[in-house]
């Protein structure tokens, strides 16, 4: 067997689902402050919030994969 066992796919579809989520939102609630020349003073919106549905539909479906 090895990490993880046979629930490794999940795991990491959570994982990276949670990610796309958290770090979308976060851009969206509290863009960087430090700025370098070319950078976007804002995120797009609709490119954010679209990453982070797909994120979260993503990490729901791990999560009842989990749990299921």
């Amino acid at each position: 067997m090895f990490l993880l066992g046979d629930d490794l796919l999940p795991w990491l579809l959570l994982a990276l689902g949670g990610a796309l989520l958290v770090g979308n939102v976060l851009a969206l609630i509290r863009p960087p402050e430090h700025r370098e020349e070319g950078d976007l003073e804002r995120p797009p919106f609709a490119r954010s919030v679209t990453m982070a549905v797909v994120g979260g539909i993503a990490a729901a479906w791990a999560l009842a994969s989990l749990l299921a």
